[in-house]
């Protein structure tokens, strides 16, 4: 893989919220996110790539704040195909090869992540992500341009549990079933 210099600059913005009724009450449909998880072999382990989110949030987070690179899908979008894309936008690297269908996760917030594992090498020093405009502090009304990554390390898997976010940690299970 290698990075993608052309990858600019993307604003996310709120809404596009779907609203679902159920038993005469009103809800928000969860959202839909697709992913990659990145692995590899090195000296007969298995490592894989993990994502530390950008910002004066996570700044001084760390265990329990890394993930996959995900992001939000489109209805009638291709998951697999939004997840390759997340994932270049994010890292700046492009995503080739088989892709193992890990199934998907349920995240504490009630987001849904589809997710597939692929096999690859990546030098994370050269991770380039694109970039997202926050309010911050909240509720200020100022707005701060934050990379959406702020950087990616391959991680051992015994490790990767530690880092990885709880909700996430399920699709470790599900790699290493997959490959076992």
């Amino acid at each position: 893989m290698a990075a993608n210099s052309s990858i600019g600059h993307a604003q996310r913005t709120g809404g596009g919220h779907g609203i679902l009724e159920w038993g005469g009450r009103r809800g928000k449909m969860p959202k839909h996110s697709a992913g990659l998880l990145l692995y590899r072999q090195s000296s007969g382990s298995l490592e894989v790539f993990l994502i530390h989110p950008g910002g004066p949030y996570w700044a001084k987070k760390d265990k329990g704040a890394w993930a996959i690179p995900k992001g939000e899908y489109e209805r009638g979008e291709d998951p697999l195909a939004a997840a390759k894309r997340e994932f270049q936008e994010e890292t700046g690297f492009t995503a080739e090869g088989e892709f193992l269908d890990l199934g998907s996760i349920r995240q504490v917030s009630g987001k849904i992540v589809a997710a597939w594992a692929f096999e690859g090498n990546c030098d994370a020093a050269a991770l380039v992500s694109n970039t997202c405009s926050i309010e911050w502090p909240p509720h200020s009304g100022r707005s701060l341009e934050i990379p959406e990554v702020d950087q990616g390390q391959w991680f051992r898997i015994t490790k990767a549990r530690k880092y990885i976010r709880r909700d996430q940690e399920l699709l470790l299970d599900r790699l290493q079933a997959a490959l076992s």
